[in-house]
């Protein structure tokens, strides 16, 4: 018998209780208390420039960012001009960013813009940072906000670092271990965690076609099929689907659902042993998670008629798309370097989901790796190659060569006052406030893989929700206004609180303007609305209109394209002008064979197909008809071979 009449516990009961402990986040004592004007949560390229407009206009503002790194994706692989087809259309300090980032590092390796070390990205973020006296607090993540009414008044954040590999973790070390107040919120974190914790409501997932009369919204169509049997044991649906293929939800197409596109890692890889990190399985390695990729090899290894494009297939699948000197994810094929199907968990899951989420993709990369390097129907060579590939530590030295970022294309949107659709990727709509020009494609990675059986009974797996309408210039080749309204919440919902990254938009026209230029635009954007609000006392929603675009044009926003007087570098390249310049020699007005042949090393075969009318020659119409067809299929090449 203890003291005061307790009974001793059991080593059972005790370690239990030092489990429980160990799950459960201490609080603080005494959180640190933080006030500033400005609160901008994410150090992300959007967040650091919505930072220095605030502070350049004289006021305070702190950046909370829930990692211990800053520059978000683009410190993390992504380049800054990579996404970033028409540079005459960006503005402000987002032109004098983009070419300078990272340009002065010695370079990974041997390529122009493809070969710029993320290291020196967050090391060119951080100097503008101190350069401009801002605070970053690292390690820390939103928890709560303090309202009253539609102010907000303060957010509680909980102390939680990402682990040494790189990816947040499930439960925080302190929570609400810091309480910041400010007069004005700005979300520019790539998740818009804030918004849900403010009681702002948001969208995940894809709209209907109907909702915005988009065309090729919600469910589409499955793509990439391979006749493979997808249950465990081949021929027997009794025995359960294999992990990675779900079954269909049987919606029609057009019909809106709450997933959402791929994320992925954009990692560095060598084989050169000086600056190799090991690419180890994870610790749960089971060989089995990966049967559906063993098949998928083997239908490719009895179905492709020659070793070299077999080889570009198995690349396909790991590491990926190398995609300016990184890898990337390819969605030309069935399966690639990270799993499909989980993305909408992440984006309207809590912290814990998260940290979950995120490492699953990070041991699936790790246990598809490991796969590629040891299962026998790998061929023999490619599995060597792939076993003497690592993580390369030059990128991402503190990490064992992991990015600290992963790319989530998409997770939460605002539910703002104006949404971006398709019709302003088509340039169909009028703006009265715009903050920012985009201009790219509708690009979207698969969503889910799905299995099915075609007329004669046979089994296939395919991938669904991939597209790239338009190609990286999108479907006009001409930028489109992002409106001040998009990032901004309805007045009843908060009236002091800006959204430059989440910013309302359905699923494809976020698929368009979901790019870090724009991001960054936006934010040094939204830094020049929280000023206006702050210095006219008022709340987001009813600043000035007139003072705000002097405010941004003085910054040297570009806020507005005239095709008639502003002129995009390349603008020309798909015209039939310019293939006339390129290849008719003898000036006659169109292209023959041998003249195509001559200017178009490597795509003789495509004359025969763009010359619908058969006659040698072709026209005007026939190429402006294929310039169309790539804009609508991002499989094209596939389609006319």
């Amino acid at each position: 018998m203890l003291p005061g009449g307790m009974m001793p516990r059991s080593p059972l009961v005790t370690a239990l209780a030092l489990l429980f402990s160990a799950l459960v986040p201490r609080a603080s004592a005494a959180p640190e208390t933080v006030d500033a004007d400005v609160c901008v949560y994410g150090a992300t390229p959007s967040g650091i420039l919505a930072a220095i407009a605030v502070r350049r206009a004289g006021h305070s503002v702190v950046i909370i960012e829930p990692s211990r790194w800053v520059g978000g994706m683009l410190g993390a692989g992504l380049k800054p001009l990579q996404d970033c087809p028409n540079f005459n259309a960006t503005g402000g300090l987002t032109h004098e960013l983009l070419p300078q980032l990272g340009t002065g590092a010695p370079r990974l390796v041997e390529a122009a813009r493809g070969s710029l070390d993320p290291s020196a990205i967050r090391r060119d973020f951080q100097n503008l940072l101190d350069q401009h006296h801002l605070r970053v607090i690292h390690d820390h993540r939103i928890a709560s906000i303090e309202k009253n009414g539609t102010t907000l008044l303060a957010a509680t954040f909980d102390r939680a670092p990402f682990d040494p590999l790189g990816c947040p973790v499930a439960q925080p070390e302190i929570a609400a271990a810091l309480r910041v107040t400010a007069r004005v919120f700005i979300d520019a974190s790539y998740e818009g965690d804030l918004m849900p914790a403010a009681g702002v409501p948001s969208r995940v997932g894809r709209e209907s076609s109907a909702e915005y009369g988009e065309e090729l919204a919600g469910v589409r169509e499955p793509m990439e099929q391979a006749e493979i049997d997808p249950f465990v044991t081949p021929g027997d649906p009794q025995s359960g689907l294999l992990p990675w293929v779900e079954d269909d939800d049987g919606l029609p197409l057009g019909s809106a659902d709450g997933n959402t596109q791929a994320y992925n890692y954009r990692y560095y890889t060598t084989s050169d042993p000086a600056h190799r990190a090991p690419l180890t399985p994870p610790a749960d390695y089971n060989a089995s998670e990966f049967e559906l990729v063993g098949r998928y090899i083997a239908h490719l290894t009895a179905t492709t008629p020659d070793a070299d494009t077999l080889r570009q297939r198995l690349v396909g699948i790991f590491p990926g798309w190398k995609n300016s000197g990184e890898w990337n994810y390819q969605r030309s094929s069935l399966f690639s370097m990270a799993p499909l199907g989980i993305s909408q968990l992440y984006a309207a899951g809590d912290a814990a989901e998260k940290a979950r989420v995120w490492k699953a993709h990070q041991n699936y990369l790790r246990g598809l790796h490991h796969f590629m390097s040891t299962d026998p129907r790998v061929p023999a060579a490619y599995r060597q190659e792939m076993a003497a590939l690592g993580l390369d530590l030059r990128a991402h030295p503190d990490t064992a060569g992991w990015p600290h970022q992963l790319y989530i294309r998409v997770a939460r949107r605002l539910q703002g006052r104006y949404t971006v659709t398709a019709a302003d990727v088509y340039n169909r709509t009028q703006i009265d406030d715009p903050i920012a020009l985009a201009q790219y494609g509708i690009d979207t990675y698969p969503a889910r893989r799905l299995w099915g059986r075609d007329e004669n009974g046979k089994t296939w797996v395919a991938i669904e929700g991939k597209m790239f309408v338009g190609g990286s210039k999108g479907p006009t080749n001409q930028p489109y206004p992002i409106p001040y309204r998009a990032i901004t919440p309805q007045a009843e919902h908060a009236t002091n609180l800006l959204v430059p990254v989440c910013f309302s938009a359905s699923h494809l026209g976020y698929a368009s303007a979901r790019m870090e230029p724009v991001f960054m635009i936006c934010g040094q954007s939204a830094g020049i609305a929280a000023v206006r609000a702050l210095e006219e006392n008022t709340t987001v929603q009813d600043i000035d209109a007139t003072a705000f675009q002097a405010a941004l044009l003085a910054a040297h926003q570009k806020l507005t394209w005239d095709p008639a007087t502003d002129i995009a570098p390349g603008a020309d390249r798909y015209q039939f002008d310019h293939l006339l310049r390129q290849a008719d020699a003898n000036a006659d007005g169109s292209i023959s064979q041998a003249e195509w042949d001559t200017a178009k090393n490597g795509w003789e075969w495509l004359f025969e197909k763009i010359d619908t009318d058969a006659n040698g020659q072709l026209s005007q119409a026939e190429y402006a008809a294929f310039q169309t067809l790539k804009q609508q299929d991002p499989d094209w090449a596939k389609t006319l071979r």
